[in-house]
């Protein structure tokens, strides 16, 4: 009888801790369940740190839990912490299992940010474009467009198109679909060859072979007048074909037929011509005999010869000034300076890259076969060189190779399902380097619930087609400012000015003090670019003012940045909280541009410096004769490759208590990218 009591007491001992034990651990799955659901509510309000915080206790209840580690390195993603993002999606991808599709895309986007953070740059020598798509001139007997000559890259991703042969303009969207077409006055272009830009972007000014003369048309393709005409002399033209346009506006144009390079001043008056023989200092020159491309730079103009297979470099008055290239071209064509001051050179099929300073002549890809003929190229707003390929009477699509192998870099950055089933889903896609992938449209993306479309899929929103922008400004409140509070008014008034109503607003007004604060925005700017005296002190901090004016830009537009008031002197404790580099994590990450205005004649440092480059923002001395107004109005025309499309969800809710996933493709040409997230609906 008394080992029967013992056995029982056993039993009842055993089941009531078993029990327990299952009793806690459904404890622990209940607390870790609703930690999630608070830190993906925390992570669609934008609130990163209480996302971590509430991410950090969910796995206390469940360690190694895959899909909350995965939150948790977004989280720190987005918060600019991205070392220990990666630790986090490391952990996640192992825990998800190194075979499964979870842990492949975690390893995609684990290899994109590593590349990002690494610490030596590309060398230039390494990159190489390939083909990746074509915008083909006929299709399946359908006839577009014949013999383009050029191309025109727009900030929404389109381009323009000069159809030589079929006597137009169009414009082409980044899926190669026609969007528009433009035949000039009621007599129409004759043979159209080259298209530029003026620096306003208020003009474009098209050259006619046939017509001997120049196009003006409005920033929109609508012809205005001419410039011009045909004939042998002063301000005549005969056979006109590439055209550049210097910073100050006057229009350089090959006079092929005259063997001359044709000068108009921006109102379209004859200037000079030169092209003759001629002898100075720099040299023989020997005359033109085919002159093709040209392009104009700081007060030198550059013109290909294909006869001669050489480029040619003359100064703004005409005066020759020696050769760039006079080896190893064979028929160059184009030119078109790029962003960084260099060249991109079209050589038969052949797309070269020249560096002006030192005249090294570099390979960066080709188109088709050596008896095709590229008669223009240009670098679009995605990255790729698009090539007219006169012959083949098509575009070519170049890509870097190693962004094709990298594929497109997508990330959901916000699910609102308010209006469950009605969901929005908010992305970012952009490329291996973070440069933003502007012109999709709804055929380049699908929205799947689980392995199937989602229902009634909607591009709501692409933030590159909208003229809005926000701005926060951070004013530096240091003992040097205090002197220069006429200058801080002058500088937060211009930056106030360009975002008028319709197009966009001043986010907040964050004076980086010892204790970084807002100012009020509802009365006159004036007074809060001032400040208080009391609060210009040695210790001000500008990492937490920083943080302080971008977190309040990242429920507002997709266009947004931070515009730093600076006397260009950081102190010791500018990076005590957070560092530079995650600061500059921080801006990228978000979609965050950072411009710096300098008062009282500094320089700026290199930490500024460095975030502005690695956000896209400038440096803008406040004086400066053009003002600091165009350079922040560019922000409504920033390349962004943030997305909204909304569906109708099918997945069953749980009374709002289930986890429902969404995945986002994204397809484009021959490259392709996805980001799978998810979302709690309303509870019920």
């Amino acid at each position: 009888m008394g080992r029967l009591r013992f056995l029982l007491a056993v039993f009842v001992f055993s089941s009531g801790f078993l029990w327990s034990q299952q009793l806690s651990a459904d404890l622990a799955g209940l607390y870790a369940e609703e930690q999630f659901r608070i830190g993906i509510q925390a992570y669609n309000r934008y609130a990163f740190n209480e996302a971590i915080l509430a991410f950090e206790r969910a796995l206390s209840y469940r360690p190694g839990e895959a899909l909350i580690l995965d939150w948790l390195g977004r989280s720190y993603y987005r918060s600019g912490l991205e070392e220990i993002a990666l630790r986090q999606w490391r952990a996640a991808a192992q825990a998800y299992g190194w075979n499964s599709g979870e842990s492949m895309l975690l390893g995609s986007r684990i290899e994109t940010l590593g590349n990002r953070r690494g610490l030596l740059p590309v060398n230039d020598d390494d990159i190489r474009y390939v083909e990746a798509g074509r915008y083909p001139g006929e299709y399946d007997g359908n006839i577009y467009y014949r013999q383009p000559t050029a191309v025109l890259p727009l900030e929404d991703g389109s381009v323009w198109v000069v159809a030589y042969g079929s006597n137009e303009i169009l414009r082409l969207d980044v899926n190669g679909m026609v969007l528009e077409r433009k035949r000039g006055p009621l007599t129409g272009f004759d043979r159209p060859y080259d298209l530029v830009r003026s620096p306003e972007g208020d003009r474009l000014y098209l050259s006619e072979y046939r017509g001997g003369r120049i196009s003006v048309l409005s920033s929109s393709g609508d012809w205005l007048s001419y410039i011009g005409s045909r004939g042998l002399g002063d301000g005549n033209l005969l056979g006109p074909q590439n055209l550049t346009v210097d910073e100050d506006g006057y229009i350089y144009v090959v006079d092929y037929g005259n063997c001359r390079v044709v000068k108009f001043d921006p109102e379209g008056n004859f200037i000079f011509s030169f092209g003759q023989e001629m002898r100075n200092q720099a040299g023989l020159f020997p005359g033109f005999v085919s002159p093709t491309g040209i392009a104009a730079k700081d007060g030198l103009v550059y013109t290909a010869d294909a006869a001669a297979k050489q480029i040619f470099v003359h100064d703004s008055n005409g005066i020759y000034r020696g050769t760039l290239a006079a080896a190893g071209l064979t028929g160059p064509e184009s030119l078109r300076f790029l962003e960084d001051g260099r060249l991109l050179a079209v050589d038969t099929n052949r797309l070269l890259l020249i560096d002006p300073a030192s005249a090294q002549v570099r390979l960066l890809g080709t188109a088709g076969n050596s008896r095709l003929r590229i008669t223009g190229a240009d670098l679009d707003f995605n990255g790729n060189i698009l090539a007219a390929n006169f012959n083949g009477g098509e575009i070519s699509v170049l890509t870097r190779l190693d962004d094709m192998a990298a594929g497109l870099f997508v990330q959901v950055e916000r699910i609102n399902a308010e209006n469950f089933p009605l969901v929005t889903v908010d992305f970012l896609v952009q490329d291996r380097l973070r440069r933003p992938i502007v012109g999709l449209d709804a055929r380049n993306f699908l929205v799947s619930e689980e392995g199937r479309p989602a229902a009634e899929q909607n591009l709501r929103a692409a933030a590159y087609r909208s003229p809005l922008m926000d701005i926060s400004i951070l004013v530096e409140r240091s003992p040097r400012t205090l002197s220069l509070r006429d200058d801080l008014e002058a500088a937060v008034r211009d930056i106030s000015q360009v975002v008028s109503p319709g197009k966009g607003r001043v986010r907040s007004l964050v004076s980086a003090a010892a204790l970084p604060l807002e100012e009020r925005i509802d009365v006159p700017l004036a007074a809060g670019a001032r400040g208080r005296a009391a609060d210009y002190d040695s210790r001000w901090r500008f990492d937490l003012g920083l943080r302080l004016a971008a977190t309040d830009l990242l429920g507002g537009e997709k266009k947004r940045a931070v515009v730093f008031v600076s006397s260009g002197e950081l102190p010791e404790q500018s990076f005590d909280s957070y560092g530079l580099s995650e600061l500059a994590a921080y801006l990228a990450n978000n979609g965050i541009v950072f411009h710096t205005v300098l008062v009282g004649g500094a320089s700026a440092p290199e930490e500024l410096r460095y975030l502005c480059r690695e956000t896209g923002g400038e440096i803008l001395p406040l004086y400066r004769p053009q003002g600091i107004g165009g350079t922040l109005e560019k922000l409504a025309n920033f390349p962004c490759g943030s997305y909204s499309i909304s569906y109708r969800s099918q997945l069953p809710t749980g009374f709002g208590t289930a986890y429902l996933p969404v995945e986002v493709e994204v397809y484009l040409m021959e490259r392709s990218g996805r980001d799978a997230a998810g979302y709690f609906s309303p509870l019920e």
